[in-house]
């Protein structure tokens, strides 16, 4: 045991320096972790470690499910839901189908039901890997949350698809009709349990005496008990953690009213999802060679064929999908030819952003060893190595040329979108207004008695100056631009400068830790009013 965990630390390690290089190449990072993964396969007397099917499930997709649904803008997703639905179900069932069909005709033996459970792994894009990939890339908000949305609601649907298919191919027994009607149910009844449980952890975070660390820790345990709850009745764990992260995220603004939470919350759970990420491909690098052992009646050429061909399948069939979900609509509806024509370059860039990652690569593995009847599951080897390859080729082809692609077309923004800086300056002067009305209308006379009040009000009045200039430099010419860069600047410099004195005051015995940590939570809170918060 002590000798896996000091492997699996080394390998963490490794990929941590894996991904650095990719930051420094500008490269997506789950590029290289599937290189990894790859790369760990290969290593000579590199020991086996499998964790059980269940737990490989359990682990790692609620919090992964969660993450994405909480930094999922509910206003952008109600906004573009009919492209968001008809790729979220409507893509998923497409490709699952097929899918289905066509590796079931070309794999010998690899029957129907099979087809559907691989179908249900692969249908899914992956949010991170989309998104990391676009980072930094001029790409139309309109492209860039079809594709997040999409990324949220496939996982639970194409989860679904794979649970159905599992089901039937442990039992022998499939009804369309009856998996159909409990296919609604099990969605449903998920999506109610995860609100009712998100309604219970809301009422924890708001009404309860919770701290900083109590409140982190329990968005570190929500996805597992709405997702365990919902799993306990029956019902689709997915849709509860999706549903119950979309309410919890809507309403963080009530739940969690201190920077420190805000803060805290953001570094555990980019750390939390950035390890799981790679833990996930160190494990199938792991468990890799004994996949390959472990095909069976198929070779390892037979198997990357096999992973190619699908591969190339769920590229086209996203093609085939997206052009005309995104134009039929606009002949058959008045209502929707007035919004903005997408053309051609939006579907495109949304078309070639199918990567697969690591949910599928998660779900792949949660496939059980054995049936019910204690005989070894059908082709489990081929499908975890199929999926493995069909990530490989999505992650590296896709992923590599997306950003010359979007580079080659000059895609530009087709709806009227109110610039970032615009926003969080305008933010900014609403909320100083806001303070200031109030310092003003309930504090008129501590503004005169109290010195540090009105310093306080001075300090809003000047606020509420400088919003206002910056409002008004972003429609002037460049000049008055490079003023405010300058001038955002100046104050990093000087928030670094403060930073370095902090240091200092450590090695004095006048001031505490703890007041030090408190200048330096302030001085974070200042540079992420400038910076903006990191994604």
């Amino acid at each position: 045991m002590h000798n896996n965990l000091l492997l699996i630390l080394s390998l963490l390690f490794a990929v941590f320096l894996l991904v650095m290089l990719a930051q420094k190449m500008k490269i997506a990072y789950p590029i290289f972790l599937v290189l990894a993964g790859l790369v760990i396969s290969f290593i000579p007397g590199i020991p086996i470690i499998k964790l059980k099917p269940d737990l490989v499930f359990l682990i790692f997709l609620p919090p992964l499910l969660y993450e994405a649904a909480w930094y999922t803008s509910w206003k952008d997703f109600w906004k573009w839901k009919r492209p968001i639905t008809l790729l979220a179900f409507g893509l998923v069932f497409f490709t699952s189908t097929l899918v289905a069909y066509f590796s079931s005709s070309i794999i010998p033996s690899f029957t129907l039901a099979l087809g559907f459970l691989l179908g249900g792994i692969i249908s899914p894009p992956d949010a991170v890997a989309a998104t990391t990939v676009l980072k930094g890339l001029e790409v139309p908000r309109r492209v860039l949350t079809t594709l997040e949305g999409e990324s949220l609601v496939n996982d639970a649907s194409s989860l679904i698809v794979f649970r159905f298919a599992l089901a039937a191919i442990l039992t022998g027994t499939f009804s369309f009709q009856a998996a159909a009607g409990q296919f609604i149910i099990v969605a449903t009844m998920g999506v109610v349990v995860g609100l009712a449980g998100a309604h219970l952890m809301y009422a924890i975070h708001r009404f309860l005496p919770t701290t900083p660390a109590i409140d982190v820790a329990l968005t570190v345990m929500t996805p597992y008990i709405l997702f365990l709850t919902a799993e306990q009745f029956h019902y689709s764990g997915v849709m509860a953690v999706v549903s119950g992260g979309l309410f919890l995220s809507f309403r963080s603004h009530k739940v969690f009213s201190t920077a420190t939470t805000r803060i805290n919350m953001l570094g555990v759970w980019t750390t939390m999802i950035f390890v799981m990420n790679a833990v996930v491909f160190i494990l199938i690098g792991l468990e890799l060679p004994e996949i390959i052992n472990g095909l069976g009646e198929y070779s390892i050429a037979q198997g990357i064929k096999y992973g190619l061909l699908i591969s190339g399948i769920i590229i086209l069939l996203r093609f085939l999908w997206v052009f005309p979900a995104t134009h039929i609509p606009r002949w058959l509806s008045a209502e929707v030819r007035k919004e903005p024509n997408p053309g051609w370059k939006n579907p495109l860039v949304i078309s070639w952003a199918g990567m697969r990652g690591v949910v599928s690569l998660a779900t792949a593995l949660s496939i059980p060893m054995l049936m019910n009847d204690g005989t070894p599951f059908p082709h489990r080897n081929l499908i975890i190595f199929i999926t493995f390859i069909t990530i490989l080729i999505t992650l590296v082809v896709q992923g590599l040329t997306l950003p010359l692609i979007i580079k080659l077309i000059n895609i530009k923004e087709i709806e009227e979108i109110i610039p970032e800086d615009e926003q969080q300056t305008g933010i900014n002067l609403r909320l100083s207004s806001v303070a200031l009305s109030r310092l003003r209308d309930k504090y008129a006379l501590e503004i005169h008695e109290n010195e540090l009040v009105t310093i306080l009000k001075a300090n809003l009045e000047h606020e509420i100056a400088s919003s206002q200039q910056r409002l008004a430099s972003l429609e002037c010419d460049t000049t008055q631009i490079e003023k405010v860069e300058d001038y955002r600047k100046i104050l990093l410099d000087i928030y670094a400068a403060q930073r370095i004195e902090l240091f200092q005051l450590r090695k004095e015995k006048y001031f505490s830790d703890k007041e030090i940590r408190k200048a330096e939570l302030q001085l974070d809170l200042n540079e992420m009013k400038i910076r903006g918060i990191p994604s």
